[in-house]
C-alpha cells in the first residue's frame, strides 16, 4: 500500500531544530521506517541536493498537500477522506504498510542513516518552525481558490512566479555580457539610414504638397512666419546702417530728419523736460553698468565708490549730461560737473543745474579744479550739433585736453554728426531714438529709447517698429 502514496506532495515537520521540509514522495521503506522526498524545500528554500531521506523518529508531523497520480483511480469515499491538510496518520490505509504511528515511532530503529545527521550538517535551522513555514512552490490542490493554498495565504513567490520558482532566478545577472550583445553601431547606422531616406523622400515632393508626419531633432514643429529684419525704413538715409544683437536693421537718419522727429514729438506732448529726464535715466543706467553695476555699487563696498566727471557745454547736450549726473549722484556715485561760467544760459540748463546741486555733488567752472588722479569714467557733453565754433573756445580746448590726459574711458552723449576727428576720443557713444551717421572715432554705438510713439515716427515718414525689445538701451553693430 505504500506505493499508492508515491508522487504525493507532503509537508514534514521535524521539530524546531531541523525545521520543515516539503517535497514529492519518491520512496517509502516500511522495513527501515524511512521516507525520501525529491526536489525538497527546507523552510521554504529549495535544497541544493535532489533528494532527502527522513527517519520516522525525526518526524513530528506530516501533512499531505496534494495526492499523487496513483490515487486518481480510488473510489469517492477514499478521495473524500484524503483531503489536503489531513495528517497521514488519519488515513487508515497507511497504517499497515506505511510509517509507524505517532505513539510507536520512538521504538522504531532505522537501519539506514537517519536524516538527523544530514539535516544538521547540510540544512541548519535558520527559519521558523512548525506549520508556520510551508512550501513556497507547492502546487495548489484542486478546489482551492487562487488566494490560498491548503488553507493558507499564498506567498509572494507563488503570486508573482507561479507554482515553481526557477533555480535560475538565484543566479547573478551578467550585465556586461548582456551589454556586449547590443550592437550600437548597427542601431546608429539604421537610424541614420532612415533619416537619409526621409530627407530624400521630402526633397522629391514639392514643398506645397509635402506632408511631414515625423520631425527631425533640429526641425521646428510649430510653423512660424519668416523673420523680417528690416522693420524700420526712412525716406532719407544717413548713409549707414546698423543691426542689433537679434539681427534687426536700424538705419541712420540725417540730422534734418532727426530735428523734424523731435519737433513732432514736442507738438504731441513729449516736451524737452520729459526727454531730458528720459535721457538722463538711460545714460545713467548705462554709466552704472560701465562702472561695474552691483559688483561695484553695493552697501558693503562704500570704500570704493566710483568717481565720474561730467564735461558739459552751455547747450542742450550739456543739460542732458547734468541730468545724467543727478541720477548717478542719487546712486551713491561721486560726481564732479564741469560747466563754464556764462552770463546767460538756457532755461533747461538752469533747471537741471538747480536740481543737480541738491544732490551735494561738486560743480566746477575751471579745469584746474578737476581731479588730477585718474577717475573711473568721463561723460562728454561738450559738443553741440549746431554750434561748430565751440571748439575754438579756450575752456573747450582745456577740458578736451584734460579728458585725453586723464586716461579714463569716455562716454559721449548725443555726439555731433560727421566729424572726422573728435576733440575727445570716445569709447562709447549714446544716441537718442534713431542713430545719426557718426564718425569712426565715436566708438561703439548704443541707442536709447526716449519714448517717441510710433505715430510720431509715421508723421515724419518713418515706418517704425521698436527694436528695443525688453531693454531701453541696445548695442548697434556696423552692417
Amino acid at each position: 500500500m505504500a506505493e499508492e502514496w508515491l508522487g504525493s506532495l507532503v509537508s514534514i515537520h521535524c521539530g524546531e531544530t531541523l525545521g520543515v521540509y516539503q517535497g514529492e514522495i519518491s520512496s517509502i521503506d516500511t522495513s527501515s521506517q524511512t521516507m525520501s522526498l525529491r526536489q525538497p524545500f527546507h523552510n521554504g528554500i529549495r535544497c541544493p541536493i535532489p533528494e532527502v531521506t527522513f527517519s520516522a523518529v525525526d518526524i513530528e508531523d506530516l501533512r499531505i498537500l496534494e495526492f499523487g497520480n496513483n490515487n486518481n483511480n480510488n473510489d469517492n469515499n477514499n478521495n473524500n477522506s484524503r483531503k489536503a491538510g489531513h495528517s497521514m496518520s488519519a488515513c487508515p490505509s497507511l497504517q499497515p504498510g506505511g510509517l509507524v504511528a505517532q505513539n510507536n515511532r520512538d521504538a522504531a530503529t532505522p537501519s539506514t542513516a537517519s536524516v538527523t545527521t544530514l539535516c544538521k550538517s547540510q540544512f541548519p535551522s535558520t527559519g521558523p518552525s512548525g506549520n508556520e513555514v510551508l512550501s513556497q512552490a507547492a502546487p495548489k490542490p484542486s478546489g482551492v481558490n487562487d488566494s490560498s493554498v491548503g488553507g493558507r495565504r499564498r506567498t509572494r513567490d507563488e503570486e508573482s512566479l507561479g507554482k515553481g520558482r526557477d533555480e535560475g532566478l538565484d543566479a547573478v545577472f551578467d550585465f556586461e555580457g548582456n551589454l556586449a550583445l547590443f550592437d550600437k553601431e548597427s542601431v546608429v547606422s539604421q537610424i541614420d539610414g532612415s533619416e537619409r531616406r526621409g530627407n530624400a523622400t521630402r526633397s522629391e515632393v514639392p514643398a506645397k504638397e509635402r506632408t511631414v508626419s515625423r520631425y527631425r531633432r533640429e526641425e521646428n514643429v510649430l510653423e512660424t512666419k519668416p523673420a523680417v529684419f528690416r522693420q524700420i525704413t526712412a525716406p532719407q538715409c544717413g548713409g549707414k546702417e546698423y543691426f542689433t544683437d537679434y539681427g534687426l536693421l536700424v538705419p541712420t537718419v540725417p540730422y534734418e530728419l532727426y530735428k523734424s522727429l523731435l519737433a513732432a514729438a514736442e507738438r504731441h506732448g513729449l516736451t524737452l523736460e520729459r526727454r531730458l529726464e528720459m535721457m538722463g535715466v538711460c545714460a545713467s543706467q548705462m554709466a552704472l553698468t560701465l562702472l561695474g553695476g552691483p559688483n561695484r555699487l553695493n552697501p558693503k563696498n562704500v570704500h570704493q565708490r566710483p568717481t565720474v566727471v561730467l564735461l558739459c557745454g552751455p547747450h542742450l547736450q550739456g543739460a542732458q549730461g547734468i541730468s545724467c549726473g543727478r541720477h548717478l549722484a542719487n546712486h551713491e556715485v561721486d560726481v564732479v560737473c564741469f560747466l563754464p561760467n556764462f552770463v546767460k544760459m538756457q532755461e533747461s540748463i538752469t533747471n537741471e543745474l538747480s536740481l543737480f546741486t541738491k544732490t551735494g555733488s561738486r560743480q566746477v567752472s575751471n579745469v584746474r579744479d578737476l581731479p588730477v588722479s585718474p577717475v573711473d569714467l568721463v561723460i562728454n557733453c561738450l559738443d553741440c550739433h549746431e554750434n561748430v565754433f565751440l571748439k575754438e573756445q579756450p575752456w573747450y580746448r582745456a577740458a578736451a585736453d584734460w579728458a585725453n590726459q586723464n586716461r579714463a574711458p569716455v562716454l559721449s552723449i548725443d555726439p555731433p554728426v560727421n566729424e572726422p576727428e573728435q576733440a575727445v576720443e570716445a569709447k562709447w557713444s549714446l544716441c537718442l531714438g534713431l542713430p545719426l551717421p557718426l564718425a569712426e572715432t565715436a566708438g561703439r554705438i548704443y541707442l536709447c529709447d526716449v519714448g517717441v510713439p510710433r505715430q510720431v515716427f509715421q508723421e515724419v515718414g518713418i515706418s517704425y517698429h521698436s527694436p528695443f525689445g525688453s531693454k531701453f538701451i541696445i548695442a548697434l553693430h556696423a552692417a
